[in-house]
């Protein structure tokens, strides 16, 4: 392990403040080469648990709603049971739009006032926002399903801010060797938080079972209580996920970059080696460093290079890719099931019986969908991202994706027309939640978390984030708008070969984007490492 150089006095010759400031930089990259070549320890597995249970929160209170929506139909649906066209798409699409609000705001506010500061103020928003849902109430002036999507779109500016916060801090704290795996442990948390919101539904239908089959159709009493239940149990991770968030410490990189204080860096880089005797110095001497520093000039600069904008072209444009279909699926699959009559009841749809029945299939269809495809992409993707490297695995789930997407459209029909056909489609369908996370559901996340400087790295991330939820945006306003289209369900096919497409771009983006496995961020950053800080000017001193 690197050692961090000793720091000399400030004070003396003109010879030896020269000494100064060569000191002053190699002390920065040998910090960083400590934190870069630093052990598995305990304290990663912290940042990876911490940071863990916030997206799996994330998962769980956007995906709920896939389930949710239906009973919220049989409360709330004046037409046929179910909600209209609008209503489906105001509730689904709320914190999509929440996302790409929270992504941008937190991403910029992270680079600007730190990653501590902000980590965990993003998690009580989401907790309010949950809990707020739940007791949702209908008055004479506004309509339950309102209030509802309010609270889903504020929900959302939490969920999106977790993204690049949890991803900035795990990358940042993380070692060359297992930054990527780190960061995939993070990410899979959605993989289990999307199998709990469909486990947490079916133990809830389970349990009001007899209150349901007592009740006149449509069952109105019972399914209210149980889409609240559904909804407001997502805030309970967070509750204990927020103590921690709020004592992790601030990453040395960005103390050392953006704060410009390498005395406290150092310091902090040690004690996050013994993790039990963490100290903070608020006193502790502030070295006087000039930096670059983040300015809107100076990303202008930075990014009007072709070399540094077309990773950003990249890794946004992949994310907005990936998310039409991710989303687009994701947020409908009981739709497309159900399109397929597949697990669908039978008897009298006006019947307690089949409200029963109707919401089980849901919940365990979506049970099914998560552990056969979902969850083993994740780790898959764990157990290769680090040496077979990131663009391997997004160009190869992309040309995947678009083949699997070309099959089940252009083959719908034939799929469609028989039990064995469809049983093969929902295996297809389980293939494409395997490849999107064994590829670029994944990949997309990690790759932004690297790519950038320190003092952009967070802004950037959020910028690609965002760019990926504008596309979640478009999916859910275009599936709602297109899947009638010849009659109920009837444009699902062409919905999947649009999707193909989308994938197919998603190939070529992947080719702006660099490879950054086994390589440091100063490294992947663009930016000459050596002189990177130099002793501030006497004036600028206080």
């Amino acid at each position: 392990m690197a050692t961090i150089p000793d720091q000399q006095s400030s004070h003396g010759s003109y010879h030896e403040k020269e000494q100064v400031t060569v000191t002053l930089d190699e002390r920065r990259r040998a910090a960083l080469e400590v934190i870069d070549n630093a052990p598995f320890s305990w304290f990663h597995v912290k940042v990876c648990l911490v940071a863990s249970v916030g997206f799996f929160t994330d998962a769980y209170d956007i995906f709920a709603i896939n389930i949710a929506a239906t009973m919220l139909g049989y409360v709330y649906g004046h037409t046929g049971n179910q909600l209209n066209t609008n209503q489906s798409l105001g509730i689904k699409v709320a914190t999509p739009v929440g996302n790409l609000v929270g992504q941008l705001l937190f991403g910029w506010l992270a680079d600007v006032v730190g990653r501590k500061r902000m980590y965990g103020v993003e998690l009580m928003v989401m907790i309010i926002a949950t809990f707020a849902q739940a007791l949702a109430g209908q008055a004479p002036a506004v309509s339950v399903l309102g209030v509802i999507i309010v609270w889903r779109f504020v929900m959302g500016v939490g969920i999106g801010g977790d993204y690049p916060l949890s991803a900035i801090i795990s990358s940042e704290f993380a070692a060359t060797r297992s930054r990527g795996r780190l960061m995939t442990a993070v990410f899979a948390a959605q993989g289990w938080g999307q199998f709990s919101s469909a486990l947490i539904g079916v133990i809830v239908v389970q349990a009001y079972k007899n209150e349901i089959l007592n009740s006149a159709f449509p069952c109105i009493v019972p399914v209210d209580y149980m889409w609240r239940l559904v909804i407001g149990l997502g805030c309970v991770p967070g509750v204990f996920a927020l103590y921690f968030r709020l004592t992790i410490p601030e990453t040395p990189r960005f103390t050392m970059d953006i704060e410009r204080n390498v005395a406290q860096a150092t310091a902090d880089i040690t004690d996050v080696m013994n993790p039990k005797n963490h100290t903070t110095d608020e006193d502790a001497h502030v070295q006087h460093v000039t930096a670059p520093k983040a300015t809107r000039a100076d990303f202008v600069a930075y990014f009007s290079q072709w070399k540094n904008l077309k990773v950003l072209i990249g890794t946004s444009y992949s994310w907005f890719a990936l998310d039409i279909a991710f989303y687009g699926l994701g947020l409908n699959s009981s739709i497309i099931l159900t399109a397929i009559n597949f697990g669908s009841p039978t008897g009298n749809k006006t019947s307690s019986l089949y409200v029963y029945q109707n919401l089980y299939n849901v919940c365990v269809g979506n049970l099914i969908l998560s552990v056969a495809g979902l969850i083993p992409g994740y780790w898959v993707s764990f157990l290769f991202i680090d040496s077979w490297g990131r663009k391997p695995i997004q160009l190869m789930g992309f040309s995947v994706l678009t083949v699997l997407f070309v099959i089940m459209g252009f083959a719908y029909d034939k799929l469609d027309a028989s039990t064995s056909g469809k049983n093969a489609f929902v295996f297809l369908y389980c293939l494409t939640n395997f490849f999107q996370n064994f590829g670029p559901n994944t990949t997309t996340f990690v790759i932004p978390g690297e790519a950038f400087p320190t003092r952009y790295r967070s802004t950037a991330f959020g910028i690609s984030a965002a760019t990926g939820k504008l596309g979640a945006i478009i999916s859910q306003v275009g599936f709602a708008q297109l899947i009638n289209i010849g009659g109920t369900n009837r444009f699902v096919q062409h919905i999947m070969e649009i999707m193909a497409l989308f994938m197919l771009t998603g190939v070529f983006s992947t080719l702006l984007i660099p490879e950054t496995k086994q390589r440091t961020l100063e490294d992947i950053s663009n930016e000459e490492q050596e002189g990177y800080i130099t002793e501030a000017p006497r004036a600028a001193r206080s």
